[in-house]
């Protein structure tokens, strides 16, 4: 079971964990809405957020499948399809 992941955004509230891209970045979005979307990059000073379209989102979504088809485990796969169909589709 995956563990569910929030940060609190300064201006937009509580955020929701779609998945991590890389060891710094991960993908969040609004809560409740699920219409705005942010990478989220843990650095050195705290943490940095840069707002990215519905459609990077599910790009970033599909690569990060993509690279989990190559390298993950089946239950990370499965999870993060499961994220990408309630969330894209």
């Amino acid at each position: 079971m995956m563990n569910e992941i929030y940060l609190n955004h300064p201006n937009f509230g509580l955020l929701y964990s779609l998945c991590r891209l890389d060891r710094d970045h991960a993908l969040y979005t609004t809560l409740y809405a699920q219409r705005l979307f942010f990478i989220v990059a843990s650095l050195e000073d705290g943490l940095n957020f840069d707002s990215i379209s519905r459609q990077e989102a599910k790009v970033k979504v599909e690569n990060r499948l993509r690279e989990l088809r190559r390298t993950g485990t089946s239950q990370e796969i499965q999870q993060l399809q499961a994220i990408y169909k309630q969330t894209f589709q």
